[in-house]
């Protein structure tokens, strides 16, 4: 597989691949070959589609015509705590072992990678040091599975070590340099097969954390005031679908906006110009409104066309819009951009944001559904066709529908048609923590089934569950 001479025989990676344009069209598939540690090293971005921070990561192996190829990838964070490592190991290991042989390919090798940033005053050799013992649990526990690791690897300020090398004196004792980012053949490879390295993980979630700022004391004031006025409502039986259709037409209104808006270049500035198009007497009136988990469906509807893009930036707004007290409310919009992503092929922002869901809400049953499913690499389809299922129009036409319903003035009369809406939302009774698992395989990772209603949350972010 590797080699620290570089003579090893090919380590072919399946997963950046495309077609030769000197053959024609597909008639063969371009591949890497990785030789050595440094080759592994330049490839673990590519692999995920981001650059990990402070994570231990295991990479499977398959044995395909007698050579190597990429298979299933998994990662945690490494636990502050070093008591932890050890279970954190198992459950990487069995966590991949296991979902890899669910899609009948179990692994013949890991690749192991522990990637760190030195604390204050500390080096990156040091951080390879403190870390020797999680690499080694790692490849205990594959071993433990009859996988063995092939090459471990520590990444840390700017260098990497192998934990593998048997020739003593072989690799420098202060690491081996990484690449320039973007120079190696992988990284020509990832480009003209169209595949992107989207910065951090950190980077990503500081899309969909709440505001840090001083505007978000005026957003709680926000929160506070609609709270007083719409959470009534919601209680009541009488005036809830009032507010459902008020919800809907407002995030279409918003949904428009977004929309027509110029587009800028960046996350950052794009998230700054999305800001600025939402009020936050909006957003407090959309955060409130999809707690009702009739409504938050409805709104999941939104999830493919040209609809798509602008409502995953509503839910990633309205998200950094659930500030101080009003954190837990971040469930549902969080759930909504995983579930857009998810819907829209980006698993990575749709595994972080339904992690970051069910951190606002352990018990949030959508968000744990999806996660589950999103991990298990199950298809969003059939998620798809129960949200088609509550509306007899087409659900690209839902922004114009909700303004229809705005210009006519009759919100009354569109009341959903067609089958009821599906119950995703977090369960009336209680559920033991961590039983999402067990739940899902009864009913099928993916395929939501009705659960009672629960009450909104009050303004302050109480409710019953």
């Amino acid at each position: 597989m590797t080699n620290h001479s570089e003579t090893a025989g090919p380590f072919g990676n399946g997963d950046i691949s495309g077609h030769d344009p000197a053959a024609g069209p597909a008639d063969h598939t371009a591949q890497v070959t990785l030789r050595t540690p440094a080759e592994l090293a330049d490839a673990l971005p590519y692999l995920l589609g981001y650059r990990p921070e402070d994570s231990m990561v295991l990479v499977a192996l398959q044995d395909r015509g007698g050579s190597g190829r990429f298979g299933g990838r998994a990662r945690l964070g490494i636990p502050a705590n070093e008591e932890d490592w050890e279970a954190a190991a198992r459950q990487l290991a069995r966590g991949l072992v296991t979902g890899s042989e669910r899609r009948g390919a179990r692994p013949e090798g890991m690749v192991a990678y522990v990637c760190q940033e030195p604390g204050p005053g500390e080096s990156g050799r040091e951080v390879k040091q403190r870390l020797t013992r999680l690499a080694q649990l790692m490849r205990t526990e594959c071993g433990s599975l009859d996988v063995p690791v092939v090459e471990a690897l520590c990444i840390s300020d700017g260098r990497f070590w192998s934990y593998c090398c048997p020739v003593k004196g072989c690799c420098p004792e202060d690491g081996s340099p990484m690449g320039l980012p973007g120079t190696s053949v992988l990284a020509a490879a990832a480009t003209y097969a169209g595949l992107q390295v989207r910065g951090t993980l950190k980077e990503l979630r500081a899309r969909l954390q709440p505001w840090e700022s001083a505007a978000a004391l005026d957003q709680e004031v926000a929160l506070d005031t609609a709270g007083m006025s719409l959470v009534p409502r919601i209680l009541d039986e009488r005036t809830r679908e009032e507010v459902a259709e008020e919800t809907l037409v407002l995030a279409g209104r918003i949904i428009r906006r977004f929309a027509a808006a110029a587009p800028v270049s960046g996350a950052h500035p794009a998230d700054v110009r999305d800001d600025g198009l939402l009020g936050a007497d909006e957003a407090a009136a959309l955060i409130l409104g999809l707690q009702d988990r009739t409504t938050r469906d409805r709104a999941a509807a939104w999830m493919e066309g040209d609809v798509a893009g602008p409502a995953l930036r509503l839910w990633r707004a309205l998200a950094r819009r659930c500030v101080g007290p009003y954190s837990e409310h971040a469930a549902a919009p969080l759930t909504l951009a995983g579930w857009v992503a998810w819907s829209t092929g980006d698993e990575l922002e749709a595994r972080e944001a339904l992690a970051m869901a069910l951190g606002a809400d352990p018990d949030y049953l959508f968000a744990r559904l999806l996660h589950q499913a999103c991990n298990e690499g199950l298809d969003p389809e059939a998620v798809r066709r129960c949200l088609r299922a509550q509306d007899v129009q087409n659900p690209e036409n839902d922004v114009q529908n909700t303004e229809n319903r705005e210009n006519t003035g009759n919100a009354q009369s569109t009341q959903d048609t067609g089958t009821p809406p599906v119950r995703m939302a977090r369960q009336t009774d209680p559920a033991p923590r961590g039983g999402g698992a067990e739940n899902t395989q009864k009913q099928g990772p993916g395929t939501p089934t009705p659960s009672e209603r629960p009450e909104p949350k009050s303004p302050a972010g109480g409710g019953s569950k």
